[in-house]
């Protein structure tokens, strides 16, 4: 009796994990074919049979993430109140008066203009940030303008595969339009499989560029990972990547999701300085310190880009860590006036555009967060490079201009 009991349990859970993996399967995507993989192994940045970090990255063990997110949850993960957001009206369907504007959808989705180009960055509109269309990470508010609202969109351009910036659904709404789809090398296979057409997918290895209009995007490096399965068979299947945008008059850098790494300076250097500066600032943790920024990071990695202003984003939209929601926005503003920084904080729906007074006014509720003493975040084997930003200069930023290449 009990064998028969004990069989009829682990068949219910047989079938209950095979009809979850069922549900999920499409949503994970493609990995490359082995055509893919022989290009994409002629990459620098491909190792052993995957992309891999030039530094390599400290993370603590699975089980104390999970039990950091099951156990130790805060009352303040996710917001109490609804989040202020700015309406967006016929604002993007006036060209900015500056020639440039970088409108904050919330989290790292954004729209990217810079002359006459619209340029769409990891466009999230789901309800969640999962696998599962049922369950998983869940938005704190919904998208602020419909996909069929937007202006008409230049291109899509994506950082890297996790489903907080790559999103089926709206790539299938978007893949309709017949936009042109700026990826890193490997993640044009995943809109292949949701219904991209390949003439329409270019992918970048770090360094590489492409026009858009009058516009140059250059893929730049990070130090992250990849994946979308939830059986982690595509780990570091495709690369991760930040973007750089230079216009005629004009650039914006975007961190993508990256920690702390030595490439930055040389970003700066080859594509800098820049107008302004989309930095990742949310959804750190010490058990990954390598994977994200972390708030005083940003700032610092805003200055050895040659920033201007700084918008921090990847923060306010997805509980993504075990930090209270608003603890990214407070520790940036605190490191942005300690490094002298200049920084932008928009309401979600808001846009920046440079030479712009954007009011800092804290419009999230003041609850507990935990300071940068109390919580470090600072990345291993950069320790020379995060002194020399935390001692650079400010002073005033010169006026971004497009690379001569």
């Amino acid at each position: 009796m009990i064998k028969k009991i004990a069989g009829g349990v682990l068949g219910v859970v047989v079938v209950g994990v095979g009809a979850i993996y069922a549900s999920a399967y499409t949503n994970m995507g493609q990995k490359p074919d082995e055509e893919h993989k022989a290009q994409l192994a002629q990459s620098d940045q491909w190792a052993d049979g995957s992309f891999a970090n030039k530094l390599p990255m400290v993370r603590g063990p699975l089980s104390e993430i999970f039990r950091q997110f099951i156990l130790e949850p805060t009352d303040h993960n996710r917001p109490q109140q609804p989040v202020p957001t700015e309406t967006i009206g016929d604002r993007l369907n006036t060209p900015p008066e500056s020639g440039a504007r970088v409108t904050w959808f919330g989290h790292s989705t954004l729209l990217v203009e810079l002359e006459e180009t619209r340029i769409l960055i990891d466009p999230v509109w789901s309800k969640r940030a999962s696998p599962l269309p049922w369950a998983g990470v869940e938005r704190f508010y919904d998208p602020l303008i419909a996909l069929e609202d937007l202006p008409e969109i230049d291109a899509v351009v994506i950082s890297h595969d996790h489903y907080d910036h790559l999103d089926m659904a709206t790539v299938q709404k978007l893949a309709q339009k017949r936009v042109k789809w700026i990826v890193p090398l490997g993640v044009g296979s995943h809109l292949e499989y949701w219904g991209v057409a390949s003439a329409d997918i270019t992918e970048l290895d770090w360094w590489q560029s492409t026009k858009v209009e009058e516009t140059t995007v250059t893929a730049t490096p990070s130090r992250h990972r990849s994946g979308r399965s939830v059986t982690f068979s595509d780990v570091n299947a495709t690369l991760w990547a930040g973007w750089a945008f230079n216009g005629l008059e004009h650039a914006v850098f975007y961190s993508g999701d990256t920690g702390m790494h030595d490439r930055f300076e040389e970003i700066g250097e080859r594509l800098g300085p820049f107008d302004l500066t989309v930095i990742e600032t949310g959804a750190y943790n010490p058990l990954w310190k390598d994977t994200h920024l972390g708030p005083e990071q940003a700032v610092l990695a805003h200055k050895l880009v040659k920033g201007k202003t700084m918008l921090p984003v990847h923060w306010g939209l997805f509980d993504l860590s075990s930090h209270n929601w608003t603890e990214p926005v407070e520790r940036v503003m605190v490191a942005a006036e300690k490094y002298g920084v200049d920084l932008a904080v928009p309401l979600p729906g808001g846009s920046v555009e440079p030479g712009q007074v954007v009011s800092n006014t804290a419009w999230w509720p003041q609850v507990p967060w935990k300071t940068a003493e109390e919580r470090p975040i600072w990345a291993t084997r950069v320790e020379e490079i995060v002194k020399r930003a935390k001692e650079m200069n400010s002073g005033e930023p010169q006026v971004a201009s497009r690379p001569s290449n």
